[in-house]
């Protein structure tokens, strides 16, 4: 179709998935539903030398459990595959003979002391950051300065070489991203990238081009850390003639540590306590197992909801989306340039806003009670509606309800101290009778009995309320107490009344 929305996720398989990089599969993504285009994901593993075994699987495990589904990729069906780089090599070979051709790029034969010895004299010479560029190349072992049939032999000879881009001097490459605006380089401050290693891999900057050309990538949505190697790529389509089908480039802010000092790294996870991988890394070099928010009970609609908005507004007050309704929202325009600092408190947040959107059967389906807690499960489903609110985890659910199973055999101690007394006993035993009496303990009448008796006692609601909370929950804070003593019922709140007096005795 003429003119389809394409974009694609690219990373490279030498290691864990770090959220951030999710991000940038979620902006695409969303990118691509919203315009009905197309997902691609794209293995870009030519660095052999950083391969790192089964992080390809982990990457599609993760993008899976957050719920980003491709179109396609390696392990899909697509008319533009292979999509994996390193099934591709022989194709990048052709792409690069026809830069040398066109004088576009040169081979380069130093050797490492060589190229380290060139950096030393150029410092030397008061060169802060050292290049391979138009000017130091012209001093160095190379195809622009070696005759030709020197060339030709060391490359007979197969002789270790890569091959460079030949940047020109001192022109202006300059493109509009989608997030920046116009963006201009000049080519005085670049250096003479390699295109092709020495063990006939391409590097990142051929590859990358090549294959968004010929995927028919029609946006590249990339991180900010990339931005420096765009007027490379944009140089390399212009060298190649396809400048009418560049890509529209998209450079991403950064995700900024809880600091707001820095890029977030796995350091401010390790230092701060939380995770930085989006599910379980299993390092089988080190045997060292890393948990992701997905083991730390995290829902995955609560993290992609947090992500999102580490970098994109929606414009309104709208903090909780589903993944619909990011698709129907999201624009590249509402994307900031700023990076955005990373919160665990607000990512928690999004947790318990998106747990609170489960239904209490959902949630009973994913908590495990004690067998000994012998409770129908309308009982159950009913406890996890008064306490899911007050929830951030599918197991805070347990931790919130132990007592609307068992009457507490301890009570908190600051709450007794602070709050049970005489007056409080005599409340209890007064209430007591009240509660007994009624031939309707449902909440609404518990509430109006427990009201009439503050009216008819003249006294506040804080001088009862803690105490008689205290005596059925052994907690100072929970649910609506007229919901728990419904559910419970009068007899067991009478009898957890009972057991508190006798416990903690008349203050």
């Amino acid at each position: 179709m003429k003119n389809q929305i394409r974009v694609r996720f690219a990373p490279s398989p030498t290691g864990p998935l770090h959220m951030g990089g999710v991000r940038t599969a979620l902006y695409n993504y969303l990118f691509a539903l919203k315009m009905k285009g197309q997902f691609i994901l794209r293995i870009e593993d030519t660095d052999q030398s950083r391969y790192i075994e089964g992080a390809e699987e982990y990457i599609l495990n993760s993008l899976d459990w957050c719920g980003l589904k491709f179109h396609e990729g390696p392990h899909l069906k697509g008319e533009y595959g292979p999509y994996r780089q390193s099934e591709r090599k022989e194709l990048y070979k052709l792409y690069v003979d026809k830069l040398i051709a066109s004088g576009k790029a040169y081979y380069a034969f130093d050797s490492e002391q060589e190229l380290d010895e060139m950096r030393v004299n150029l410092k030397k010479a008061g060169v802060q950051s050292p290049q391979y560029n138009h000017i130091s190349r012209q001093t160095m072992k190379n195809s622009l300065t070696l005759p030709v049939e020197e060339v030709d032999k060391k490359l007979s000879n197969n002789e270790p070489h890569v091959i460079r881009i030949k940047m020109p001097r001192n022109q202006t490459i300059k493109f509009q991203d989608k997030i920046r605006g116009w963006v201009s380089f000049n080519t005085n401050h670049l250096d003479d990238k390699v295109l092709y290693k020495s063990d006939g891999m391409p590097t990142y900057h051929l590859a990358n081009v090549v294959d968004d050309h010929l995927m028919k990538i029609s946006h590249v949505i990339r991180g900010e850390e990339w931005l420096p190697s765009a007027p490379l790529h944009v140089f390399l389509y212009q060298s190649f003639g396809w400048e009418k089908q560049m890509p529209q480039f998209a450079h991403l802010p950064l995700i900024l540590n809880p600091e707001g000092d820095g890029k977030l790294s796995k350091r401010d996870g390790d230092r701060l306590g939380f995770p930085i991988f989006p599910i379980l890394w299993k390092n089988k070099k080190t045997n060292v197992n890393i948990e992701g928010y997905k083991e730390k009970g995290f829902l995955p609609e609560a993290f992609i909801n947090m992500l999102v908005f580490l970098g994109w507004n929606p414009g309104n007050a709208q903090e909780i989306f589903s993944m619909d309704e990011l698709i129907k929202e999201f624009t590249l325009e509402r994307v900031g340039k700023s990076g955005s600092r990373y919160s665990y408190q607000k990512t928690k947040w999004f947790n318990q806003q998106h747990l609170r959107l489960k239904s209490n059967q959902e949630i009973r389906d994913k908590t495990t009670f004690s067998k000994d807690f012998k409770k129908s499960e309308e009982y159950i489903l009913k406890v996890i509606e008064l306490v899911k609110e007050r929830c951030t985890f599918f197991e805070d659910v347990i931790k919130e309800s132990n007592y609307l199973f068992t009457a507490p055999d301890d009570y908190n101690s600051v709450a007794v101290e602070k709050k049970w007394n005489k007056e409080t006993v005599s409340h209890l035993i007064s209430l007591k009778s009240k509660f007994i009496s009624s031939k309707d303990f449902t909440k609404n009448n518990i509430e109006v009995i427990f009201k009439d008796y503050l009216e008819l006692s003249q006294v506040g609601f804080g001088q009862v309320m803690p105490g008689l909370r205290i005596s059925i929950t052994g907690k100072m804070q929970g649910p609506s107490m007229f919901s728990v003593m419904e559910l419970l019922g009068l007899h067991e709140v009478i009898s957890r009344i009972d057991k508190a007096i006798e416990t903690l005795g008349n203050g």
